[in-house]
């Protein structure tokens, strides 16, 4: 049985429905074995909003970048600084694609990752992406509060930062789901993320259309 003959003959939902009506059984049988793969600028909340969603769902958080560490037995700005971007991507998409074979799991990636046109394919293949959209007043108050972001340490982050949205955000829209939201309580994210997900897997949805949804 697929994920599409699991919710063939169940109503999607309407407006009216709201956080307390999702069958969360029923949307993670829809979901199958895919992993829930959120993807975002840094800072957007893809840890902190993914360790909620996955106790939320009774699944597996994992941070791939953390499983990069773990692998590599170094820091991401270590792995930055001693062997430079490119090899960190390569170790990047090897990472994300073992990962991705073990779902179902609340996969929260590095910024970069959805850049590489392998690991989309992966993460299409066996994952259901979620762009975690937010604002650039809000990543920056963010981003600010950590001192070690490899992609910012230049004298001008705030630049950097604009021209890495601008340079992003056209793939981030490649992702199966969009949620937007601005400065407001992860559990308020939460709660959309799974009310756009029950909308796009109770009608059967495959990864194939992308959707948003705005908190």
């Amino acid at each position: 049985m697929n994920d599409k003959d699991q919710t063939a003959g169940q109503p999607a939902l309407t407006a009216d429905d709201t956080i307390s009506s999702i069958d969360i059984d029923r949307l993670l049988g829809a979901l199958g074995t895919r992993s829930i793969v959120l993807v975002g600028i840094m800072g957007c909340g893809k840890s902190t909003v993914g360790k909620r969603l996955a106790a939320r769902l009774g699944l597996e958080f994992v941070d791939a970048d953390a499983e990069i560490e773990r692998a590599a037995n170094m820091t991401v700005s270590e792995i930055f600084a001693e062997h430079g971007e490119p090899y960190f991507r390569s170790g990047e998409e090897r990472v994300i694609a073992r990962l991705l074979s073990e779902g179902p799991q609340v996969l929260a990636t590095g910024g970069g990752a959805f850049m590489s046109e392998t690991t989309r394919a992966e993460i299409a293949a066996n994952g259901l992406s979620i762009w975690l959209k937010v604002d650039f007043e809000t990543v920056m108050a963010r981003v600010r509060r950590r001192a070690t972001r490899p992609l910012l340490q230049t004298p001008d982050p705030e630049g950097t930062m604009r021209n890495l949205l601008a340079e992003r955000e056209p793939v981030y829209a490649k992702a199966a789901l969009t949620v937007t939201s601005k400065d407001v309580p992860h559990d308020t994210v939460v709660d959309q993320i799974i009310l756009t997900m029950a909308d796009y897997l109770f009608q059967g949805g495959d990864g194939s259309a992308p959707q948003t949804s705005n908190t």
